[in-house]
């Protein structure tokens, strides 16, 4: 191998590392909502969610005045879910999750992110 060749093999594996550690150390688009209200708990169903696609959130009300939230995003392939009924679907590759964010069908294999969230009256708020 010529001295070109490794060098040029050397920074382009240096562009991709440059390139993944800014990718992973980027705001989430949850990171701005936080101390907010993202939600009443009027909107969000028992044995069910709601979806807030702009927040890339999902709040879940598995039991009654139990709310959860989390990332609206697919941990198989990275797609927003599109509906949340009894459970969350994301419906690009046919992963479901519970309303507790746990992976009930593949292909995704982990949970959806979970987000704290706290109860003011009827606000729903992320910590």
């Amino acid at each position: 191998m010529s001295r070109r060749t490794m060098l040029a093999g050397t920074g382009a594996a240096g562009a991709v590392a440059l390139t993944a550690a800014a990718c992973s150390t980027a705001p989430k688009p949850q990171d701005a909502l936080r101390g907010q209200v993202v939600a009443q708990t009027t909107d969000v169903p028992e044995g069910g969610g709601l979806l807030l696609i702009d927040a890339k959130l999902v709040i879940t009300q598995p039991e009654p005045g139990q709310f959860r939230a989390f990332s609206a995003s697919c941990t198989h392939g990275g797609c927003t879910v599109q509906e949340v009924t009894t459970d969350i679907h994301c419906l690009c590759h046919h992963s479901k999750f519970g309303l507790d964010g746990e992976v009930l069908q593949g292909p995704a294999v982990d949970p959806l992110e979970p987000f704290e969230v706290k109860v003011e009256g009827t606000d729903i708020i992320l910590v």
